[in-house]
């Protein structure tokens, strides 16, 4: 039996096994209940299902689904679903529904052909008719690609962010690579890539499916932080992978393994993966991160180079810097400031308190009065802000010093690239990184790449902060290898001032317990037994009592919190959080998106993943005449709604380092809102103050790094909100989930040639 129609409403979805129950309108307007296990489903889709009806005792006559698939019939219900997918600006899903009722199954034709119709339908002035005509022939391209992908059960919106990607290349990766889908394309994973892989007859265990899971593994341990896997796990993450399709087989495990092993030999063979062994254990790099990590290390011995200085020149020098800032350096400083003269690079490490902006500030004089040019900069506009306020001197991104210029081509590379490289280097005697801990391989590479010998590298970071969001651990790598001068700040100097802040954050460091008293100015504990009231003083706090006694406004007050989901976890909190700080009103614009996620001005949000190709522009004066343009927004980067635009279908973001961004709705799941965020994306920023909702969550996660991370985020105030035995937990607990990576390694085979 086969019934057709429109997915009206998803009851359940058991996302392990892609078991559904929904309710289907079909094309005689009844409402039929359908199960079975289908993949990719979304409410709005047209399915043409097979299957019979089976008696349940609990609800009834469902109809039980056997065969499907979605498709994208030429019928008004197809028509209006493409005008309100946000392809064309300026059609929404009300002035979608107008126009099908107006032109019913000549919409298509009219917009076509005779545009300036829909300027008999309300809202649609004659000029934005025009635009609408002219946009929907350009997009004639992506109508197709929209149907041709429906058959593989995509979204219309999903559709769009595969088509923004490829252009018309996405033909040719779905029929030759559709695991690729899932690397470049966010929201896209392997299931659906493999979804449509096997519709179009790739075989479960066929050498392309295998070679594609291994890579598709490794790119995916990258997300994690790792830059090699070991082979064992390599192998076992797989085979994983590889059974997940829901398919029954003859394979046995151990055919399946070597067949996947051959097929990793295979990729090594051809360079695509590199196979090592260290610490007797075979060990497998994509070769993107072998290259990295290798040639990382030869650019930093080669930079390493000891500089020519007067000692005599040096003490004067810092004498003089010591009068005129009416500061007193300790010995630790006065070695950095001479290790920094002497060599080509240094590394200058220390937690909270420990004088590094001295440091910084010191050296900045020195390089000054010696007529040297310096660049300042840091992985984040946050933390390249703070670096600005704290030196009074300009700091930029890394990505703005190395001149981004975007990413991917008509290739289908999706590599960075930037305008300051080794045939362009930057141009400065000295350059300044801060918040090094945050720096990943990829982009020190790319640093180190526009580096040539004979500058001045100081990389500034706390080595016992979380590190790095994306692959590599730089700067433990660096100070473990022994290979580059290290410099660490001991003596804690703001505890002088009566910072229990400082006090306890060193404390939780060394794995000791700190007092929850209250008697504290600057360290308060609020406790709390229900997990429920810890999400309610958490909103009270922000809503009234912390902005008074801190001075500032509550917007400028961060949550940061371990997880992203739970009562406890960003996605909740941020629910609660904008009611309290940001609630509707009628002066606000609000649209809410189909994840669900409602955004009005003035909302605090974030950037949730790299996106090359966003363009940015800095804008100044009354007339607002752009001062700066250039692409690339980046995962963690914060901003503030400043306009939602209904007409071209667009949200206006202001980001920290003043950049305006115009993100179409399609776009929409690149953002989140961020009144509450995790810790790990707070690393480099620096907050008035910060309420941390601490109740339970896996030992995994609640460890001793993770708070550390989050009390150092504070400048004059943390509250935490909870239970204080999870605090005391978390400080004994110094397990850390191991990341791979061998920068420290290469250096020492470097250093031994």
């Amino acid at each position: 039996m086969e019934l057709k129609g429109m997915i009206s409403k998803l009851i359940y979805r058991n996302d392990t096994n892609q078991y559904n129950v929904f309710v289907v309108e079909t094309e005689d307007g009844e409402d039929e209940v359908m199960v079975g296990y289908l993949s990719g489903i979304e409410e709005g889709m047209y399915v043409i299902a097979r299957g019979d009806y089976r008696e349940n005792k609990q609800y009834g006559m469902q109809f039980f689904v056997e065969e499907y698939e979605v498709a994208m019939p030429d019928d008004i219900v197809s028509m209006e679903r493409y005008l309100s997918s946000g392809v064309i600006k300026g059609i929404g899903e009300i002035t979608a529904k107008r126009i099908v009722k107006k032109f019913g199954m000549d919409s298509f034709n009219i917009i076509e052909n005779e545009p300036e119709r829909l300027s008999e339908i309300k809202g649609i002035s004659p000029k934005k008719a025009r635009e609408i005509g002219v946009q929907f022939l350009e997009k004639q391209e992506l109508r197709n690609a929209m149907m041709f992908l429906s058959k593989y059960g995509l979204s219309p919106s999903m559709a769009v962010k595969i088509y923004n990607e490829y252009g018309n290349r996405l033909y040719t990766v779905v029929k030759n690579n559709p695991y690729r889908i899932a690397e470049d394309v966010s929201g896209v994973g392997f299931k659906t890539a493999d979804a449509i892989a096997m519709h179009g007859g790739i075989g479960v265990y066929s050498e392309f499916r295998i070679r594609a899971a291994l890579v598709y593994t490794l790119n995916q341990a990258a997300g994690l932080g790792h830059v090699y896997l070991p082979k064992r796990m390599l192998l076992n993450w797989t085979i994983k992978l590889l059974s997940q399709n829901g398919q029954e087989d003859d394979h046995d495990y151990d055919s399946v393994a070597e067949t996947t092993e051959v097929q990793l030999s295979n990729l090594a063979v051809e360079g695509k993966v590199v196979m090592s062994r260290q610490n007797d254990e075979d060990i497998v790099y994509s070769s993107y991160y072998y290259n990295k990590e290798k040639d990382t290390a030869r650019l930093l011995l080669e930079t390493r180079m000891v500089a020519e200085y007067s000692e005599k020149v040096l003490e004067m020098t810092v004498s003089f810097i010591e009068s005129e800032e009416g500061i007193e350096l300790e010995d630790m400083q006065r070695e950095a400031v001479k290790q920094a003269a002497s060599n080509g690079v240094v590394v200058i490490t220390g937690g909270p308190g420990t004088g590094k902006t001295t440091t910084i500030n010191a050296i900045i004089k020195y390089f000054q009065m010696q007529g040297e040019d310096i660049l300042l900069a840091a992985p984040t506009g946050r933390a390249a802000k703070r670096m600005t306020e704290a030196t009074g001197y300009k700091a930029q991104t890394i990505h703005r010093l190395l001149e981004f210029s975007g990413g991917g081509d008509e290739s289908g590379d999706v590599s960075v690239r930037f305008e300051r490289n080794a045939g362009n280097p930057l141009e400065a005697d000295v350059i300044i990184i801060d918040e090094m801990s945050m720096v990943d391989q990829a982009l020190m590479h790319s640093l180190m790449s526009a580096i040539l010998p004979g500058m001045h590298l100081i990389l500034v970071g706390d080595q016992n902060q979380l590190p790095s969001v994306g692959a590599g651990n730089v700067l433990k790598d660096i100070i473990k290898s022994g290979c580059i001068p290290v410099v660490e700040l001991k003596q804690i100097f703001r505890q002088e001032n009566g910072s229990d802040i400082v006090e306890n954050a060193h404390k939780i460091n060394n794995g000791e317990p700190i007092t929850l008293d209250n008697k504290s100015n600057d360290f308060f504990y609020v406790p709390r037994t229900n997990v429920n009231d810890v999400a309610t003083e958490t909103a009270e706090l922000l809503s009234g009592k912390l902005p008074r006694y801190v001075g500032c406004d509550a917007m400028d007050i961060q949550v940061l919190t371990p997880m992203r989901s739970g009562p406890l976890g960003v996605e909740q909190l941020n629910k609660e959080l904008q009611q309290v700080l940001n609630p509707p009103a009628r002066d606000k614009k609000e649209k809410e998106f189909r994840n669900g996620m409602i955004l009005r001005t003035g909302d605090k949000v974030m950037q949730t993943r790299n996106n090359y190709k966003l363009e940015w522009g800095i804008y100044g004066g009354k007339g607002r005449f752009k001062v700066e343009e250039g692409m690339g927004v980046f995962n963690g980067d914060m901003g503030v709604v400043k306009e939602i635009d209904d007409y071209n279908e667009e949200v206006v973001i202001i980001f920290d380092d003043d950049k305006e961004v115009r993100y179409p709705y399609s776009l929409s799941d690149d953002l989140e809102l961020s009144y509450a965020i995790t810790i790990h994306k707070s690393q480099g920023s620096e907050y008035p103050a910060v309420i941390l909702p601490l109740f339970s969550g896996p030992k995994v996660l609640m460890n001793r790094n993770l708070l550390y991370t989050a009390v150092t985020r504070a400048r004059n105030c943390v509250v935490i909100v909870g239970s204080g035995n999870m605090v005391a937990s978390m400080i004994t607990n110094n397990d850390e989930k191991e990341r791979y990576s061998s920068l420290d390694l290469r250096l020492k085979e470097f250093d031994s040639i």
